[in-house]
């Protein structure tokens, strides 16, 4: 897909249904219920600013999406920071830079807030995605993640 013929904008919330749809495909299992939690937290919250995108043919057709959050900090004052949590695009049509574009994009858009770091979380073994990342220009942080089962 050229890049003319895509445009990315920012997430509406009559994107739930096509964001869920490609979701869907990608992981061959239907994560309704963490949209729907996800979509009301970005679209009926007052501390969400709005940072997701979507990527969409000439046609309207969404083919992509980029979530993430930046909370607002104390007296209206952006953080820094900003979290990628999500993205996804269609099975399709990817290898064709859509997800770069996608993340080019929501970087530009979080550095014009003043946005000075994204962090992401990504499975320790899932080599595509920390290869798609590592292209990205995201490396591994300093922090380390620790968890505990019970």
């Amino acid at each position: 897909m050229k890049d003319d013929a895509m445009n990315i904008r920012l997430m509406k919330a009559d994107d739930f249904d096509a964001v869920v749809r490609i979701d869907e495909k990608v992981l061959k299992d239907s994560r309704h219920d963490y949209y729907k939690a996800k979509f009301e937290k970005l679209f009926d919250s007052k501390d969400y600013v709005p940072v997701s995108l979507v990527a969409e043919k000439e046609d309207g057709t969404v083919v992509g999406f980029v979530m993430g959050e930046l909370y607002m900090g104390q007296y209206g004052i952006f953080q820094e920071e900003a979290t990628l949590d999500t993205i996804g695009v269609d099975p399709d049509c990817q290898h064709q830079g859509i997800g770069a574009r996608l993340i080019t994009e929501f970087v530009d858009h979080l550095k014009r807030m003043g946005v000075k770091k994204i962090n992401t979380l990504v499975t320790w073994n899932d080599s595509r995605l920390i290869q798609f990342f590592s292209a990205n220009r995201f490396y591994p942080s300093m922090t380390i993640n620790l968890e505990r089962s019970i």
